[in-house]
């Protein structure tokens, strides 16, 4: 049995069309980039919980939670826990900067080791996961849909291995 968890992140697009992504490596999925965000407070709507984890993790607090771009849901552990998260991902556009503040203790924490403004004509090559592996297509019908967004999709269960 997975313990559910409800998580949001933010997809963060560059007027050139680049996406900021975080750097992770663990035991079970190895080295792999996804957005910003993590798992929901209790009582935390999905918006406020993305708001939330891109203040935490990039120091930003100017940005807002845009449209909803897709759902998805994926299995993985938190520790010995075995979790089903289900995640929503929404999509936010700003020019590229860097991290502010002091973000090392919450880096250390969430286990983010590195940051990048991706192209998105680098992301299919990319030697590493994405997360969910459809980033490269999903961020490609943002690019096409500007300056709106693609109505929301649900992904579905994605397997990570």
């Amino acid at each position: 049995m997975r313990t559910p968890r409800q998580a949001a992140r933010i997809l963060v697009i560059a007027p050139d069309g680049a996406v900021f992504l975080f750097r992770y490596d663990d035991d079970e999925i190895g080295p792999h980039w996804t957005t910003p965000g993590g798992g929901l407070d209790a009582g935390e709507t999905p918006e406020a919980g993305a708001r939330r984890e891109l203040r935490e993790e990039t120091g930003w607090t100017d940005l807002e939670p845009g449209p909803l771009l897709f759902t998805w849901t994926h299995d993985y552990r938190r520790g010995d826990v075995p979790v089903r998260q289900f995640e929503h991902v929404f999509v936010t556009r700003t020019a590229r900067r860097e991290p502010t503040g002091d973000l090392t203790a919450a880096h250390a924490e969430d286990g983010i080791l590195r940051w990048r403004w991706w192209p998105l004509a680098e992301l299919p090559a990319c030697p590493e996961k994405l997360l969910p592996p459809q980033l490269p297509d999903l961020v490609a019908a943002v690019l096409r849909a500007a300056p709106r967004v693609p109505d929301p999709m649900d992904l579905g269960y994605v397997p990570l291995r």
